[in-house]
């Protein structure tokens, strides 16, 4: 099977270490990431060198599967504003997973939202969230392709966790009463990837997060717990000093519902909680004091 992967970030990398029997390329924004995938042997280019367009278009149109990770921008999804020649022009390409998020969803005063809810995102980054997946819907349904559309919640992981934000000095407890939050583990996003790529089913939308929404202080209270340190004192949401885009992070109060994974797919989390994805990540060392 043949996989682009347009953005090569975080989760795309996990995505693709899972895959196996593949032949991966991608595009980036950032040229050293490019050159960073060259060297583990992935077929990668920046989006913005011109050399290096026709190599990235021809493995564009060998695509069997596009795996689509690139945040949108005020003109849309970057992929199919820049590339969508290229990718309709590619005859084997018959699934795009697009990776999304749970804040299409909006505010809903802390209640359960599933995959029938109807999107009402508050945020400008959260409507262009919305506008591109219905991109990618138009685009497969026109292709005659599947199209699986991934809601995650926030993501963490190795190096980007509250054990991590701790050793940094960088973990805040802010308490806003009745606020709640899920979170994923990367790797749960890349085995719900590779579960989709390989079931073959009819696409459709995930929401994509853990089973235990919860409190962002509880999960500091863990995880300094697990390195037992002092945890960050703590600070009323109310008179915190946040920049604007740390205060928006606070601004919609959910909990995301995953049924649906468990019914259609037969999922099983790798980390059901918080708990169980910290305590990995302790156990790891991660959160620990550098050498």
């Amino acid at each position: 099977m043949r996989i682009f992967a347009f953005g090569l970030g975080y989760a795309a990398q996990r995505v693709l270490a899972r895959l196996s029997g593949v032949e991966a390329s991608g595009a980036t924004r950032d040229p050293e990431t490019a050159r960073a995938w060259r060297r583990d042997g992935v077929a990668a280019w920046a989006v913005d060198d011109d050399g290096g367009r026709p190599a990235l278009e021809a493995a564009l149109r060998g695509a069997e599967t596009l795996l689509v990770s690139a945040p949108p921008d005020e003109s849309g999804d970057p992929a199919l504003q820049r590339f969508g020649r290229a990718i309709a022009a590619a005859p084997a390409l018959a699934h795009v997973v697009y990776l999304s998020s749970v804040s299409v969803y909006g505010d809903r005063d802390g209640a359960w939202v599933d995959e029938s809810n109807v999107p009402a995102p508050g945020s400008p980054r959260a409507q262009r969230r919305l506008a591109a997946e219905r991109e990618w819907r138009a685009f497969a349904e026109a292709r005659g392709a599947r199209v699986d559309i991934l809601r995650l919640a926030g993501i963490y992981g190795p190096g980007r966790n509250a054990l991590e934000k701790l050793r940094r000095g960088e973990a805040r407890r802010i308490v806003k009463a009745g606020q709640v939050f899920n979170r994923i583990h990367v790797d749960d996003i890349a085995s719900v990837v590779v579960r989709l790529i390989e079931a073959g089913g009819p696409g459709g939308i995930w929401n994509v997060a853990d089973e235990e929404p919860a409190p962002l202080e509880e999960v500091i209270m863990l995880a300094a717990e697990l390195l037992g340190v002092a945890p960050p004192p703590i600070e009323d949401f109310a008179t915190a000093r946040l920049t604007p885009m740390a205060r928006s992070f606070y601004d919609d109060n959910r909990r995301v519902d995953v049924g649906k994974l468990r019914r259609e797919l037969g999922y099983r989390w790798l980390y059901p909680t918080y708990r169980d994805g910290l305590r990995a990540l302790a156990e790891a060392g991660e959160g620990r004091s550098e050498a």
